[in-house]
């Protein structure tokens, strides 16, 4: 590789990059040995009640297939902290698609027939699979996700609303959502001479060697996993999931390599998803639209057998400045399989509704809602009162204003017809907190002059190893075509996974801290380095992890233009402008990357991506990617990503903020609020397909038309 240069922010190439257009990279399921077999599970087809037999004679009965594994017979795990993984355990069935037995055969041919073969009669039970805000089982629970309070309330948020100038009270629904990645979940597991290997499709082997050894039983240390490729997860990956446990059982059954790679369909159930989420957003303000009041209650589901709660309403608490604020959630449990990370968890639906209520603000106000949103802007975090690291939402706004033309703009909505069309832009803030945790690392010198950095870091294809290298390098002080950086596998020094926009952040820190060690034991030394080089280890337990007394978070500011047909009520998207504050860029290549793909998913969040469950039979319809559209290149003619340049020294030794999520944080609202300025309707339930565009158009609430004014 040529020398790209090493400071951080150079734009390198990923490092892996040719091996995977080639076909080199080798996932999880490409591990070939000749002796491996293929595993395919059997997914139930009610939504609760027991296994009452399985009748496993038939698929025996079919040429290849080794045997069946069921609750009947398979190995009996230690019991498990995460429920979804305690597979083939007992009959019980808690959702639709639980896995209920396995097949293990000579090919995959054999295994999926294997598994159609298998009959299962179950003793089926009423189930109840249907959100709705007045749901009798509906609970305030202890936290949600991310450990955050499920309600909090400051002054008198009801007496201020009622006393505003300017109110809106508005009710949104976010549909259920899926993760899809493009590599489906995987593993490949086999044992020899009492260790375990296994290959995974994973955002963090640390984590998932930690669950295999206390399900089966073994040591850490007598277990290594794998995640040197992986094709994206989203959150999806973020924990062990049934394949890998499927995979380790299955090879121990029968004493030879096993691959579980679960077909597309099946992943709708078993590897989490975004739960439905049913908000009410109440805004009062004065005149000029400062806020008075921000109410923003939510209600969502989790599965009987796991409690996950999407913090959705957490967002309103850090975003603008009101004296007067509650922001809750309520959660129901339904007969519906476990809810899970998905990008941006809380953020990606919360920030939908409250930026499109900011926008209805706005229109109620006649007020510019770029300049509302700056008139908002708090001195310090209105939840917790600590002062910002870093905030310059403000500064994305008129940045991504100015870039957008956003002055040239009528305000009127419905007021750029093109024939049929009607033409219509949109804006919306974005955030997304500043994570980090405690890794560890190594840096050797080679006598060579050649350095190698080692970390138990996941590059799901966000470009770690490239930028973990990169900022070797830098620390080091030498070219970027000297450093290697070895990843994905938990026999390396250990490493939190690859999620909530923290990988970079906390691997680094810990590269950053082995590599300054190395530098300082390098210029200790004269002579020629001895034969195994010089090695070097951090560990950021107690600083990474430490409390900070700042609110730390990234901002950004996302731009849509869009058009509706009138005709066939399809809404295009011409131009997405993303504007970003997250501190230092390390790479501008990937980081462009990483925004213009969570921009992307904001658009299918917006118009194509929607999950419905049959109440009959408590299975998602939209199981595989010809029902469920995710957008394609054609789907966004022009996306362009910005940043400002933004120092923050709160952060880490890089001074950077994690931008794997907050590309997807306001881009559905940006949207949204685009189709409202173009036709004067305001939908507010996703995603914006024609048919609700149509009926909106023929019947849609007319609204008093206010002409803002626009900023300059």
């Amino acid at each position: 590789m040529a020398d790209t240069g090493t400071t951080l922010g150079a734009p390198a190439e990923r490092r892996e990059g040719r091996d995977k257009v080639t076909g080199s990279a080798r996932y999880a399921a490409e591990q070939t040995d000749p002796s491996r077999v293929h595993a395919w599970p059997v997914a139930a087809g009610i939504a609760r009640g027991t296994v009452h037999t399985v009748d496993t004679g038939a698929a025996l009965a079919l040429p290849g297939v080794l045997t069946v594994l069921s609750h009947e017979n398979a190995p009996r795990l230690a019991p498990a902290d995460d429920p979804t993984l305690a597979l083939l355990q007992n009959p019980r069935v808690p959702h639709h698609g639980w896995f209920v037995a396995l097949v293990v055969a000579e090919t995959l041919e054999a295994a999926r027939a294997g598994a159609a073969a298998v009959r299962v009669e179950y003793d089926v039970e009423e189930h109840d699979v249907t959100l709705t805000d007045d749901h009798p089982e509906a609970y305030v629970p202890e936290e949600v996700n991310g450990g955050f309070p499920a309600r909090r309330e400051q002054g008198d948020p009801e007496e201020a609303f009622a006393a505003a100038e300017v109110r809106v009270d508005s009710r949104y629904r976010v549909p259920p959502l899926h993760n899809h990645p493009m590599e489906p979940h995987a593993a490949t597991a086999r044992w020899h001479d009492g260790r375990l290997v296994v290959h995974d499709s994973s955002q963090g082997a640390t984590t998932v060697r930690a669950t295999l050894a206390s399900l089966f039983r073994l040591s850490e240390d007598d277990i290594t996993v794998i995640s040197e490729h992986v094709g994206g997860g989203f959150g999806s990956k973020g924990t062990p999931r049934p394949h890998v446990v499927l995979a380790v059982m299955a090879a121990r059954e029968t004493g030879r390599p096993v691959t579980v790679a679960l077909p597309r369909r099946f992943m709708a159930a078993v590897v989490g998803h975004r739960a439905s989420t049913l908000h009410r957003l109440r805004l009062g303000a004065t005149a000029d639209g400062t806020l008075t009041s921000s109410l923003h209650e939510v209600t969502t589901y989790t599965s009987r057998i796991k409690e996950f709660v999407e913090q959705a309403a957490v967002p309103s608490r850090i975003m603008y400045a009101a004296p007067h604020r509650l922001s809750s959630h309520l959660v129901v449990p339904l007969d519906m399989p476990s809810p899970s990370w998905m990008r941006a968890p809380g953020e990606a639906p919360g920030m939908y509704v409250l930026e499109s209520g900011m926008d209805e603000l706005a229109f109620e106000a006649g007020l510019d809602p770029v300049e509302l949103r700056i008139t908002n802007e708090p001195d310090a975090e209105p939840d917790s009162g600590k002062p910002f690291s870093s905030r310059h939402l403000a500064e994305c706004l008129r940045e991504g204003a100015r870039l957008f033309d956003w002055a040239q703009r009528n305000p009127r909505p419905r007021s750029h017809p093109e024939g049929p069309l009607l033409v219509g832009t949109g804006v919306a803030s974005a955030t997304y907190p500043v994570m980090v945790g405690p890794a560890q690392a190594a840096a050797h010198a080679l006598p060579d002059g050649r350095f190698v950095v080692r970390i138990n870091a996941t590059d799901i294809g966000t470009g770690a190893r490239t930028v973990l290298a990169q900022i070797a390098a830098d620390t080091l002080g030498v070219p970027l075509d000297r450093v290697r950086a070895e990843v994905g596998n938990s026999d390396l020094p250990s490493a939190p996974l690859a999620g909530g926009s923290s990988g970079t952040a906390s691997w680094g820190w810990a590269v950053h801290e082995a590599c300054t060690r190395l530098t300082a034991r390098l210029a200790e030394h004269t002579g020629p380095l001895p034969d195994e080089g010089f090695q070097a280890d951090a560990d950021t337990a107690g600083s990474a992890d430490a409390d900070s007394p700042y609110a730390r978070h990234a901002f950004g500011a996302h731009f849509a233009e869009v058009t509706v047909d009138t005709v066939s009520g399809e809404v295009r998207v011409r131009r997405l402008l993303g504007v970003y504050a997250a501190g230092r860029i390390l790479n501008a290549r990937t980081a462009r990357s990483q925004f213009i793909g969570g921009m992307t998913m904001g658009l299918g969040m917006a118009l194509t991506e929607g999950s419905t469950v049959d109440a009959a039979s408590g299975d998602f319809v939209e199981s595989d990617l010809a029902a469920y559209h995710v957008p394609a290149h054609a789907d966004v003619p022009d996306v362009q990503a910005h940043w400002i340049d933004e120092e923050d020294p709160h952060l880490n030794p890089m001074g950077s903020k994690g931008i794997g999520e907050i590309g997807i944080v306001g881009t559905a609202a940006a949207i949204g609020n685009a189709v409202h300025h173009a036709t004067g309707v305001r939908y507010r339930e996703l995603p914006l397909t024609p048919d609700r565009v149509l009926t909106g158009l023929a019947g849609g609430a007319s609204q008093t038309l206010r002409i803002p004014t626009p900023t300059g």
